[in-house]
């Protein structure tokens, strides 16, 4: 070949290739100004970005930072929580046509711990460490001595006394046969003598977690034990999240032989649990913080992920012989609130809320924190996506961008590869599923979304807005769906419906409990949308004239009464008697049924369930208000700028699909 042509197709392939790394620059270039509000420069800088390695993605800091050495000398790396990118800095500027050249501007904030909890890092020698370990026999399978359990997610032993989980309490007229163990002395004399506590514990529990275990968020009971509460972590490190009644929430880094302590605030109003994980994310090294406080792990850039492996917690207890006299009546048992708010049955139901703040503090109580507790659980009952959602989905453009309000674990965010879709939701717990699967998705509530004014060509809300206790903050959801699209774009909002029999068909929520009682089973345990989700084809009732079936708003306020202001509790997979309920679910997971069509579905009680756990399994209460027909299409009509373009009834869900205004 003539070397002049063989140049020229150098030249052409080079071309090509230059054209391809451009409109992945640019691609990237206009995902973090739209994202992250973060300019790109033309020409080469220090600062660069890793497109496609990020800790959403699974890329640890330590393989990424060996892969980054190899081009020069790093100064900084920036691995932003959940995203598939990160963000290098080097000594020397960089040209590569491999990497996009930005300019990058981060802070590191560190945030207050909850009031009286201190963690007190390397408490105990390594040699300690082995000595508390080895005092644990965990070869007996069936030990009355320490009442020894194999619970579904750990391992327990208790010492002094036996924490019962049927009543969240203590028998305390029943101590344990074994007191506490001689090799705890040392270490509680020390917490005596150093101030952390003012008398020796009598109560031991020592949990032993693998890795992808937790515990779901929880106070201990006010009335069985007294105000501090030790917790000795021992083996892998771990994070502990503690989530006040208002919303927020802080993430805790427990560090392998530190002792953390939880008194006054932060033991009897701040809940603390585990997240069920394989990894966590953890800053890659232990920056300066102030004094009773701690990076924030959901700004911080400094992360990177950690492998879990088994720990094991001793956690310290005194028992109490008094009633709790505490400064915090909402969540005392001792001053009439409920213990727990996975009690079968809610002591003293609450009533519907009469002003904004009762509003939030009830779904805050009966729906943020039952959704946190429950995630995992929920999570594995949401596997098959809803067919009509599907359908809205695939029907897209490519490219357009899509936003999942309460998104959940994040089942609809890969249906279509083509465009581009981010979630959100109110659960912490949720999005830390999103986020290891893969997805864009970040915590947020439904009423205030942080994306921009009509940046959204569609945006869906599956079982979402019946979860709003009053009909102020349910239009609120839907207004800040509208603001969220761009003109001429649509949103498809999902939600319970109160006639779960429609034209002469009963739900798959009804149907199932006759099929169960005439099995002979007992009714499933697993609750609300999960049973009531389409499988297969399901009929799909089209209204092109919404005010043909519309009822006036006056014939729907005799169902939604509520008898002395109380909210009644709903018996699973039975019609509906009021629009305003609290809606069961048992914390019990067990295992797949091979039938196809029952996807989401688990074994009923008392049928091939796992029972390693003999402990009755807990049941939370979530808030609903169910829709009855028509109402939702009003609901919609109060907002201005919006069409409802279609509505249906999709097994036992009223359902619209709304376009803005604009085109």
């Amino acid at each position: 070949m003539d070397s002049s042509v063989e140049n020229n197709v150098k030249t052409v392939r080079r071309s090509k290739e230059e054209k391809k790394v451009l409109r992945k620059q640019l691609k990237a270039s206009h995902t973090l100004l739209k994202h992250e509000g973060i300019s790109t420069a033309a020409q080469p800088t220090k600062s660069l970005v890793v497109a496609n390695g990020g800790l959403g993605n699974g890329v640890s800091r330590e393989g990424l930072s060996a892969a980054l050495k190899e081009m020069g000398e790093v100064e900084t790396l920036v691995m932003p929580p959940h995203k598939p990118y990160a963000f290098v800095t080097y000594r020397q500027s960089i040209s590569s046509q491999q990497q996009l050249v930005l300019y990058l501007q981060e802070k590191e904030t560190s945030v207050p711990l909850p009031e009286g909890l201190a963690l007190v890092e390397d408490f105990v020698s390594p040699e300690e460490e082995a000595v508390l370990l080895s005092a644990i026999d965990w070869s007996s399978t069936n030990d009355d001595i320490t009442a020894q359990k194999a619970l579904k997610h750990r391992r327990v032993k208790h010492y002094g006394f036996e924490f019962r989980y049927d009543n969240n309490n203590v028998d305390k007229d029943k101590p344990l046969p074994a007191g506490l163990p001689d090799e705890c002395l040392p270490v509680l004399e020390r917490c005596v003598s150093n101030g952390h506590i003012s008398m020796m514990p009598d109560q031991l529990t020592v949990n032993q977690y693998e890795s992808g275990q937790g515990i779901p968020p929880h106070v201990d009971t006010h009335s069985a034990f007294e105000d501090t509460i030790l917790s000795l972590s021992l083996g892998a490190k771990t994070v502990m999240d503690f989530c006040h009644p208002d919303g927020r929430v802080i993430a805790v880094v427990l560090p392998g032989r530190s002792l953390l302590l939880m008194k006054g605030e932060s033991r009897y109003l701040w809940t603390h649990g585990i997240t069920p994980r394989k990894f966590d994310m953890v800053p890659a090294c232990d920056p300066p913080s102030p004094a009773g406080s701690r990076p924030d792990l959901g700004t911080q850039s400094g992360l990177t992920l950690s492998k879990r492996g088994t720990r094991t917690s001793f956690t310290f207890r005194k028992i109490r012989h008094e009633p709790c006299r505490c400064a915090f009546p909402s969540a005392c048992d001792s001053q009439g609130a409920p213990s727990t708010p996975s009690l079968s049955l809610p002591p003293s139901p609450p009533t519907l809320p009469c002003c904004r703040a009762d509003a939030a503090r009830l779904e805050e109580e009966y729906v943020h924190r039952v959704y946190d507790a429950i995630a995992s659980h929920f999570s594995n009952t949401r596997h098959s996506p809803w067919p009509h959602v599907c359908h809205f989905l695939t029907s897209l453009p490519p490219r357009s961008v899509l936003a999942d309000v309460g998104c959940g674990n994040g089942k609809y965010l890969g249906v279509n590869p083509d465009v581009i879709a981010v979630g959100c939701d109110r659960s912490s717990a949720l999005i830390q599923i999103c986020a290891e699967r893969g997805f864009h998705a970040f915590v947020s509530d439904a009423l205030s979304v942080p994306l921009r004014t009509a940046s959204c060509d569609a945006c869906i809300s599956i079982a979402v807005v019946h979860h709003f206790s009053t009909q102020e903050r349910r239009l609120a959801a839907v207004r800040e769906l509208v603001r969220l699209l761009k003109p001429g774009g649509r949103a498809l909002i999902y939600v319970w419906a109160f006639e779960q029999e429609y034209n002469k068909q009963k739900s798959k929520y009804l149907k199932e409990n006759n099929k169960e009682h005439h099995g002979n089973h007992i009714p499933s345990k697993n609750t609300s949308e999960d049973s009531q989700e389409p499988h297969g084809k399901s009929s799909i009732q089209i209204s092109s004239h919404l005010e043909d079936s519309c009822r006036p708003h006056d014939s729907m306020t005799d169902v939604s009464r509520v008898t002395d202001g109380k909210l009644s509790v709903h018996t699973n997979r039975t019609a509906f008697n009021t629009q305003d309920l609290l809606v069961p679910w048992h914390l019990k997971e067990g295992k797949k049924r091979g039938d196809e069509e029952s996807g989401d579905r688990f074994e009923p009680s008392g049928s091939r369930l796992d029972t390693s756990d003999s402990s009755p399994a807990p049941v939370f209460h979530r808030y609903y208000h169910v829709f009855q027909q028509g109402e939702l299409e009003q609901l919609c009509a109060q907002v201005n700028g919006v069409k409802v373009q279609s509505s249906y009834h999709d097994q036992g869900n009223w359902c619209v699909i709304l376009q803005k205004d604009g085109l």
